[in-house]
C-alpha cells in the first residue's frame, strides 16, 4: 500500500501576477521551489487563504530571487494579486518511508522571500 504524504510546501506566499491567456499552471520563484524541494512541472495543490479555493496544477519555474507567484490560465480566475496561498506538494510513500518523512516547509515574508525553512 502507498500513502499520499505531504512532502513540501510554501506557506503564505502572495500572488504577484495573473495572466488568463496562458497555457495554465502556477509560476513560482525558482529559489522557493528549490527550498521546498518542489520540481518544475511537479503537480501541486494550491490553497487560497483569502477565498478558500483549492486547485491542482503544475509548477512553472520563475526567475530565481524574483519573488514571483503567478497564476496562469484558468487558475488566474481562482485568486487575486495580493492573496495569500499555500503551495503543497505530495509524494507516494510506503508506510516505512511515510513514518520517516519530514515535510519541507518554507515560510516567506511579504515579498515572497524565504524567511524560515
Amino acid at each position: 500500500m502507498l500513502l499520499t504524504m505531504c512532502k513540501g510546501k510554501i506557506h503564505k506566499a502572495r500572488i504577484t501576477k495573473k495572466e488568463l491567456n496562458y497555457h495554465g499552471s502556477i509560476g513560482v520563484d525558482k529559489k522557493l521551489l528549490r527550498a521546498a524541494e518542489i520540481l518544475p512541472n511537479e503537480k501541486v495543490q494550491v490553497v487560497n487563504l483569502n477565498n478558500g479555493k483549492r486547485f491542482e496544477t503544475y509548477c512553472i519555474q520563475e526567475k530565481e530571487g524574483s519573488g514571483i507567484i503567478a497564476l496562469y490560465g484558468p487558475a488566474a480566475r481562482l485568486g487575486e494579486v495580493g492573496d495569500a496561498v499555500i503551495i503543497i506538494s505530495y509524494g507516494l510513500m510506503d508506510p516505512s518511508e511515510a513514518k520517516k518523512q519530514k515535510v519541507k516547509v518554507v515560510h516567506v515574508d511579504k515579498n515572497n522571500k524565504a524567511i524560515k525553512c
